[in-house]
């Protein structure tokens, strides 16, 4: 039989250039540690707190699709630092490291994997394929670096960092400046932004944010939002420029409704070009959540697009770079997901997706063992079910994880 490759798994090579520094990125960093140099001159504090965690895992994956056809196998040796120095009680600087390992089928795909795991969308070149064999691919990446500066109710945060504006727990169509893929589920710190970011906290319950984000090819995201609270809901609107293209316009709410969690989001995109009255996209999104007195969770999440774009292949829900108008594949979509802990060391879990713009289905169990203090166990599989390009493709994705936290 003859071997197959990633393209006949759904997947195909991307067509922009990846990877590489400019002159441009390197006085990015240069800022950067000029920020971080001037904080530390403006400590009072003798002595400073310095924080380490992090985690060492290894996750071994097959994907195929069926269990008669060829298999592609795959192994992640994962490890991830965190810094943080606390010179006094108004600044705080960071500095996160992924460190990872790939062995496996996908390595001997050549420059187009290491090209995408060495690809960096920041302002600032900050990955580096430290060694790129046909056998083996060593990768390190800083996805945090910032400095954080507070005055009283006034924040500054510059640098790269993550800027959460979401409100759901699947689909943020308000996370403009770093959306994430759901099926990512090994990079729980998720995608971070070259920004600053501003934030005035005018009471315990409501704040105003400014931020503003470049990327590598130089596309500006700047945006403001407010949040406040009333009726018990946690409501925030905000209104910008995304990506370079669009003006964005959009709102989120979270609360209860009697025993349950409600959630919700809206965002209109719409190209500046032709403002108003454009080619725009309406995402729409909300969903019920509650915990069970059994120490089970259920949630159902829903999500309208007016625009959704073709995802072309799978390679599109497990894509690093998407933005918060690429989140949806199907003009509806929908989400469930149980979970039960069974014991305190165990837990089980069932997620499901349904496309019907392409006829399909995201499937996925979950379990997950507390072996001893620190030390994780867990099992998942992935299945896929979706005509894409005018052909129904299956996909099925196996995932062994042990992990070690400090």
């Amino acid at each position: 039989m003859e071997d197959k490759t990633y393209k006949d798994f759904g997947f195909k090579a991307p067509f922009r250039g990846l990877g590489g520094g400019t002159f441009r990125r390197r006085k990015y960093l240069l800022f950067l540690l000029l920020a971080f140099s001037v904080s530390f001159l403006y400590s009072q504090e003798k002595t400073s707190s310095v924080e380490l965690t992090g985690y060492v895992s290894t996750l071994q994956s097959s994907m195929f699709n069926t269990l008669s056809g060829p298999f592609m196998n795959e192994n992640i040796l994962h490890n991830r630092l965190n810094f943080k120095i606390y010179p006094n009680e108004r600044i705080t600087f960071a500095a996160e490291f992924r460190n990872r390992l790939f062995t496996g089928d996908y390595v001997r795909l050549g420059s187009y994997y290491s090209d995408l795991i060495g690809d960096d969308t920041g302002v600032a070149d900050m990955s580096w394929n430290i060694v790129s064999k046909n056998s083996f691919l060593l990768n390190t990446t800083a996805d945090r670096l910032w400095v954080d500066l507070s005055f009283g109710n006034f924040q500054v945060t510059a640098g790269r960092q993550r800027i959460n504006w979401g409100q759901t727990l699947v689909w943020n169509p308000n996370d403009i400046f770093n959306a994430y893929s759901f099926f990512d589920f090994d990079y729980v710190e998720r995608p971070g932004s070259d920004a600053v970011r501003l934030q005035y906290f005018t009471s315990s319950s409501s704040s105003a944010e400014l931020a503003v984000k470049v990327d590598s090819d130089n596309d500006v995201t700047a945006a403001g939002l407010y949040r406040f609270s009333r009726w018990g809901y946690d409501i925030q609107f905000l209104a910008g420029f995304s990506n370079g293209e669009d003006v964005v316009l959009g709102t989120g709410w979270s609360g209860a409704l009697g025993d349950y969690s409600f959630r919700g989001e809206a965002t209109w995109f719409d190209p500046y070009e032709d403002f108003p009255g454009g080619d725009g996209s309406l995402m729409v999104t909300a969903g019920f959540d509650r915990i069970f007195r059994n120490n089970s969770m259920a949630q159902v999440q829903f999500m309208y697009c007016t625009n959704p774009p073709d995802p072309g292949s799978f390679e599109a829900f497990y894509s690093t770079n998407l933005s918060a108008r690429d989140l949806a594949f199907s003009e509806f979509s929908a989400f469930g997901q149980f979970t039960w802990a069974v014991t305190p060391l165990i837990n089980l879990s069932f997620s499901t997706m349904w496309f019907p713009d392409l006829e399909g289905y995201f499937a996925g169990p979950a379990f997950d063992w507390s072996m001893a203090e620190n030390i994780d166990l867990s099992v998942l599989w992935q299945h896929f079910d979706a005509v894409m390009g005018g052909e129904r493709m299956k996909i099925n994705i196996g995932f062994l994880r042990l992990k070690y936290s400090f």
